[in-house]
């Protein structure tokens, strides 16, 4: 089964920048769809940016402008560069395919942002 570990997060402060890594263990990394995702407390998961296996992206319009997703199957990892941070990106980010597969999550990289 695959297997998602997420690095990189941290203490930021407003308009400061992060680079958020994922692993993957599983072989079919290259061939699938890999989104970013993100929870704050009380807050539902939301999609923050998704990458297809070709390299199209997609932003959720919070984010578009400021994070950039990226991979490299070579590697089997995938990027979030996170720039111009605000305190609304306060939360814990994961990554999971797109669309995400329940038995995928992991424990997340929680990203803190202070004004």
């Amino acid at each position: 089964q695959v297997q998602l570990v997420e690095s990189g997060g941290g203490l930021v402060q407003a308009e400061g920048s992060l680079r958020l890594s994922c692993a993957a263990s599983g072989s079919i990394f290259s061939l699938v769809a890999v989104g970013w995702y993100r929870q704050a407390p009380g807050k539902q998961r939301e999609l923050v940016a998704a990458i297809t296996s070709g390299g199209k992206t997609n932003y959720a319009d919070s984010v578009k402008g400021r994070f950039t997703i990226s991979r490299d199957n070579a590697k089997n990892t995938a990027y979030l560069q996170m720039n111009s941070l605000k305190p609304e990106d306060t939360a814990v980010y994961y990554c999971n395919a797109d669309p995400p597969a329940q038995r995928y999550w992991g424990q997340g990289t929680q990203v803190t942002v202070s004004s």
